[in-house]
C-alpha cells in the first residue's frame, strides 16, 4: 500500500533549496568526519611509534623492513582505522562540528533574512 498526503506542491525554489541544503550538509559532514579521522590518526601515531605495530623476529630483535612496506602498511592500517572510526561515530567530534555549523549558519540566517 502506497499512501500520499495531499497538500500544495512545493515550489521549485523550495525544492531546489532542500536540495543544495542536503549537498551542503553532506559535504560539511564528509569534512567533519575527515577532520575527526585525521585526529584519530594522530591519536594512533604514538601507539605505531612505540613498538605496538612492530613486527619481531624469533629472537626478539624488530625485523629488518629495508623495503619499508612495512611501515607503508601500518600508516595505510592507521588511516584506514582512524577514517572507519570517523564514519561510524568516533568520539562525536565531527557530529559536534557539523550542529555547531549548522546552528551557526541557522543563526545568521535568523538575524539576517535577507542573506547579507
Amino acid at each position: 500500500m502506497n499512501f500520499t498526503i495531499a497538500g500544495p506542491a512545493p515550489s521549485a525554489a523550495t525544492s531546489s533549496q532542500n536540495t543544495a541544503a542536503t549537498v551542503q550538509h553532506k559535504k560539511l559532514t564528509d569534512a567533519a568526519q575527515q577532520f575527526e579521522g585525521m585526529l584519530l590518526q594522530e591519536m594512533l601515531k604514538p601507539m605505531k611509534e612505540h613498538g605496538f605495530a612492530q613486527e619481531e623476529s624469533d629472537n626478539g630483535d624488530e625485523k629488518d623492513d629495508s623495503t619499508g612496506l612495512g611501515d607503508t602498511l601500518t600508516t595505510f592500517g592507521s588511516e584506514t582505522l582512524a577514517t572507519a572510526i570517523a564514519k561510524s561515530g568516533g568520539l562525536g567530534i565531527a557530529r559536534r562540528v557539523v550542529e555547531q555549523v549548522e546552528d551557526e549558519k541557522a543563526a545568521h540566517s535568523h538575524a539576517h533574512p535577507d542573506g547579507v
